[in-house]
């Protein structure tokens, strides 16, 4: 099962850096190298809507007419705490992005996600935003993190994670249908306590060495 705002991106060295993540006996310093590696690697794919402003610039022949994108205009919010593992990634290719954070817990009784943390630049409006954390699972967080930058103004969002359940990814196309998903790859199912089979484990506890 797949959902029509999700892409796989599909590339060796994606594969084969993820592959080296999903593995338990990967510990955490070359764990949070990998993510932000991976991160690099789909940013260039999820990126790929900028629209360059052209200029000019003098190279040491004569006059070049060129194209540069505003980095300025993109804004990456990382979910907390793993979407943490992900900015540096996408900073390496784009340091003038602004940066976001967004933080949730789950209500044990209505197992509803609720913001606890926010900070977003103020005219998000006005930006692209290139939405990241690792897994997308039920969907819960990553569609009420959709939900809240749209309310904060954000219309050109982008979700970007590394593993994907097909359930998250069929709620996420049904909720915010207009926000596109990029993962690295497609897993099979959730269990029954809510992890991604085969997944990765924990991305918090494994980027911060509290497994």
């Amino acid at each position: 099962m797949s959902a029509p705002t999700l892409e796989v991106v599909r590339h060796p060295l994606v594969e084969h850096k993820l592959s080296i993540l999903r593995d338990k006996r990967t510990g955490s310093m070359r764990f949070r190298a990998l993510l932000e590696e991976i991160t690099l690697l789909m940013t260039f794919h999820a990126t790929r809507h900028l629209e360059g402003e052209e200029t000019t610039v003098d190279t040491p022949l004569e006059t070049a007419r060129v194209r540069r994108i505003r980095e300025d205009r993109l804004v990456v919010v990382a979910v907390l705490r793993a979407g943490l593992g992900m900015i540096e990634g996408v900073l390496r290719l784009i340091p003038g992005a602004r940066v976001g954070h967004l933080g949730f817990y789950r209500n044990e009784e209505t197992l509803q996600p609720v913001r606890y943390y926010g900070k977003l630049p103020p005219d998000i409006g006005r930006r692209s935003v290139l939405l990241v954390d690792p897994m997308l699972g039920t969907g819960g967080t990553a569609t009420a993190a959709a939900s809240e930058l749209k309310e904060h103004g954000a219309r050109d969002i982008r979700f970007m994670c590394l593993v994907a359940a097909p359930e998250g990814a069929a709620r996420m196309a049904a909720e915010h249908p207009d926000v596109p998903v990029y993962a690295a790859a497609l897993d099979a199912r959730l269990n029954e306590v809510g992890y991604i089979v085969p997944g990765l484990g924990d991305a918090g506890d494994r980027i911060f060495g509290t497994v």
